[in-house]
């Protein structure tokens, strides 16, 4: 799902303008040093039989803020082009020229090189996100309503989560059918061996929480991460109660406990800018001292 302001984004702080300039025009690729935040699950492409829309953070002028790209076919990258969340990568891209959202730029994939890895527990990865933080889903979703050019992707503080609800999926539908079954039918029939079609996920994840504006009433949003649907194929030989119940463990207990610092990438469609869901969940652990000054009220 999610990511950039493609303006000249403060790199220290959310974008307070909500009617920033349009999308550039470029003559040939740009070079992107980029964060990488979000890792959307796979979905079917006719095209390349899967497809994965990456968030990041751009880091080097001019191209600093939120930044989406897409499409990557992940699982026919080269070794040294495949990247994990919270991986500096350098890659050429392009502003994404059948997207209107200024965020969305087209990769040129067999550009991507890694720099380095942000650990949970180094202080540069809060120093470069914490300063994105933004209260209010509200005032994001009002804005998408009146603008829906405006802004695609944002960090959201959580203010407290309600409930996970996780339901049984029951399988693709007959579009995305198609499009893996159109994918491997244009393969060579010469090629030794196909790729194995993309596997639909057993379930379906959504939050209901409040964001940090006082206004809230709650919101309901879907959760595509990658790492949703990674840890669903380490519990196949599990009931689906059983299976839920290590989902919500992980991505409830653990993710939204009250010694963490909750706040969820949020991202729109192209087809629908009034639709958000959440790409990922930042969660970095309250310093001990904060914690515990918290827990002794």
């Amino acid at each position: 799902m999610l990511v950039v302001l493609l303006e000249q984004l403060p790199l220290w702080g959310p974008s307070t303008d909500e009617h920033p300039p349009s999308k550039p025009v470029l003559t040939q690729p740009a070079t992107l040093r980029l964060l990488i935040t979000v890792k959307a699950a796979p979905n079917p492409s006719a095209r390349y039989g899967e497809t994965v829309c990456v968030g990041a953070l751009g880091l080097d002028p001019p191209w600093t803020g939120w930044i989406r790209l897409y499409p990557i076919h992940f699982r026919e990258l080269a070794d040294g082009s495949k990247f994990r969340k919270y991986d500096i990568v350098r890659l050429q891209a392009v502003p994404a020229r059948k997207d209107v959202r200024r965020e969305s730029w087209t990769p040129i994939v067999d550009t991507i090189t890694t720099e380095q890895h942000l650990a949970a527990n180094q202080q540069s990865r809060r120093n470069l996100l914490d300063p994105l933080v933004e209260d209010s889903m509200c005032r994001l979703n009002e804005q998408a309503r009146d603008a829906p050019s405006g802004r695609s992707i944002a960090l959201i503080r959580v203010a407290d989560v309600s409930s996970m609800q996780i339901k049984r999926r029951p399988g693709w539908s007959a579009e995305e059918r198609r499009k893996i079954a159109g994918y491997l039918n244009q393969l060579d029939l010469l090629e030794p061996s196909k790729p194995i079609p993309l596997q639909a996920p057993r379930f379906t994840g959504s939050y209901r929480y409040r964001c940090a504006d006082h206004r809230c009433r709650g919101h309901q949003q879907t959760l595509w991460d990658w790492e949703f649907v990674a840890l669903q194929r380490h519990l196949t030989q599990l009931t689906d109660a059983e299976a839920t119940d290590q989902l919500r463990h992980k991505f409830l207990t653990q993710l939204c406990a009250s010694d963490r610092d909750v706040a969820f990438y949020v991202g729109n469609q192209a087809a629908r800018p009034q639709s958000f869901s959440i790409g990922g969940v930042y969660a970095p652990r309250r310093p001990t001292t904060r914690y515990r000054l918290h827990v002794s009220r």
